[in-house]
């Protein structure tokens, strides 16, 4: 059926117009009750975000998103137009989407005195009726609400006090659809005061025209609370017109952050190598990001963007591409060095709590990702020690706990990774870890790279005695190359609980004796 093209044929056809608010929460109900999925693609705000975002909607409220940077604000924002009808009609070439039935701009109600029930009709995609302004200091009422345009006068020898005149901004031209303005507390208070009358009273001011109509809009904002109080700030009169402000947040489980890495990171590749990544290569991305958020050398009021563990994944694949293409290879698996070339994803993700401090970003960039490596370590394999005296006989009496054990030892402390809180037991013959410990122990080392071939990556690591054995026993997977990333995980794991050095090298690392390491260390210190 074809749509109306004249206003004569627009009101045969039974045309009835309304609000840009009236569309969304009528079209918003339809999906909640048909169970559709209402916002796709955004994930983790089910029990949160999510409801409140439909109460606003319902309520035909205006309103703002406040949060840190990369928890998905201006997606949201974006995926507003869902809830906009498929198309609405408006009159042909007129500034501001002029509702035909019920014309605002001075050039409509022209054109329909002039070609009655003849004047033309256009018609608006739900595409091109989102609108969106990044708020910046330079931004200026004329960019926003508009100004006298003596260009257009001129040329169309009007007077600059005939309405037609106005050169009108981007918000009077959003009218019949949604307006966002992001970062609103970075548009300085003289700005923010010209948005006032828009959004309670609909009044247009521009310069000495007391322009005066119903715009008809949806206005949203996005704000970071870390601009709002330090940067700048909203005007109260302002926030008190926002009719609802909603919290987000970042995802709170590991399955989430799982989800929203691989729908937005570039894993498709089109090199034309098999890119394999276990999945607790996978863990260990995600909890970079949340060890980020919890440390105490992050600036937590900045944030940590999801961002991070989305370009590390892709850092990540692109060496694994780079290591296929150098030794010829057709296929490749992820390793745990892959994760520290992987660093330059995170430096730039994070902001410390003191700018130059002494552990620097790239140190402490490390130190997260060997936190996160060493929680997906306890996740996956047994503990590295052997349970304290006091964790064995808890809830036994006094004469058992007297007998339960040996004498402790003032073996190696805890690691940054978060060992065990006080000196540890020694190893016994119980530890699955003690033949991989003792083949250390005996002088030997274990250089690795980023960069060997896969046949010398596995035949590095089958040197260890027990190794493999340990990872294939408790990573039961059958892929062979996901058994030899474990291998790796394991020696990274008693790094972490300070089992094993691990020393720089230019052309990789070397895992080694921690005891014989220290005292080689204390060794050159006295020379």
């Amino acid at each position: 059926m074809s749509r109306p093209q004249t206003l004569g044929e627009l009101k045969r056809s039974g045309y009835r117009p309304r609000t840009v608010k009236e569309e969304m929460r009528g079209n918003a109900l339809r999906m909640i009750a048909a169970g559709e999925e209402f916002l796709p693609g955004i994930i983790g705000f089910d029990r949160t975000v999510l409801p409140q975002l439909q109460n606003a909607i319902l309520s035909k409220h205006d309103f703002i998103l406040l949060g840190l940077r990369g928890q998905a604000k201006t997606r949201i924002l974006r995926s507003l137009i869902r809830f906009l009808d498929e198309t609405i009609p408006v009159i042909a070439n007129t500034p501001l989407n002029d509702d035909p039935l019920r014309p605002l701009s001075a050039e409509a109600r022209r054109i329909v005195a002039e070609q009655g029930d003849s004047a033309p009709i256009e018609w608006l995609a739900r595409e091109d009726r989102y609108r969106e302004k990044l708020a910046t200091p330079d931004v200026t009422l004329a960019d926003l609400i508009g100004d006298v345009d003596p260009i257009k006068a001129a040329s169309r020898r009007l007077s600059l006090a005939d309405p037609e005149a106005i050169h009108f901004g981007i918000i009077p031209r959003s009218n019949r659809c949604i307006f966002a303005l992001n970062e609103l507390p970075d548009l300085q208070p003289r700005i923010q005061v010209g948005l006032l009358n828009i959004m309670q009273e609909k009044d247009v001011q521009i310069r000495g025209f007391p322009v005066r109509f119903p715009l008809d809009l949806v206005i949203v904002y996005s704000a970071n609370p870390e601009d709002y109080t330090n940067r700048g700030n909203i005007i109260t009169p302002l926030k008190d017109r926002i009719d609802s402000q909603i919290i987000t947040h970042y995802p709170t489980t590991l399955d989430d952050a799982l989800r929203i890495t691989t729908q937005e990171a570039w894993v498709a590749r089109d090199s034309g190598f098999a890119l394999h990544v276990p999945p607790f290569i996978r863990e260990a991305i995600e909890e970079v990001t949340f060890q980020a958020r919890e440390s105490e050398y992050v600036d937590q009021g900045s944030g940590v963007s999801a961002r991070l563990s989305i370009t590390a994944l892709e850092n990540l694949l692109s060496n694994m591409e780079r290591r296929a293409a150098q030794h010829g290879q057709t296929e490749t698996w992820s390793r745990v060095s892959d994760l520290y070339a992987a660093l330059p994803a995170l430096t730039g993700k994070i902001e410390l709590v003191y700018e130059g401090e002494q552990e620097g970003l790239s140190k402490v960039a490390r130190l997260l990702t060997g936190k996160a490596l060493a929680r997906v370590f306890k996740r996956h394999f047994p503990g590295a020690y052997k349970p304290r005296r006091r964790e064995r006989t808890a809830g036994a009496s006094g004469a058992g706990a007297s007998g339960a054990g040996g004498s402790q030892s003032a073996a190696r402390g805890p690691s940054p990774a978060g060992g065990p809180a006080g000196p540890p037991l020694p190893l016994d013959d119980s530890s699955p870890y003690r033949d991989v410990i003792q083949w250390f122990s005996g002088g030997k080392k274990l250089d690795l790279s980023d960069e060997m071939s896969e046949r010398e990556y596995r035949e590095a690591l089958e040197q260890v005695n027990g190794l493999k054995a340990i990872a294939a026993k408790h990573w039961r997977s059958g892929d062979e190359g996901e058994i030899y990333a474990a291998m790796e995980l394991v020696l990274e794991g008693l790094h972490q609980n300070s089992l094993l050095s691990k020393e720089d090298l230019d052309h990789g690392f070397a895992y080694g004796d921690m005891l014989q390491t220290m005292f080689s260390g204390m060794g050159r210190e006295a020379e």
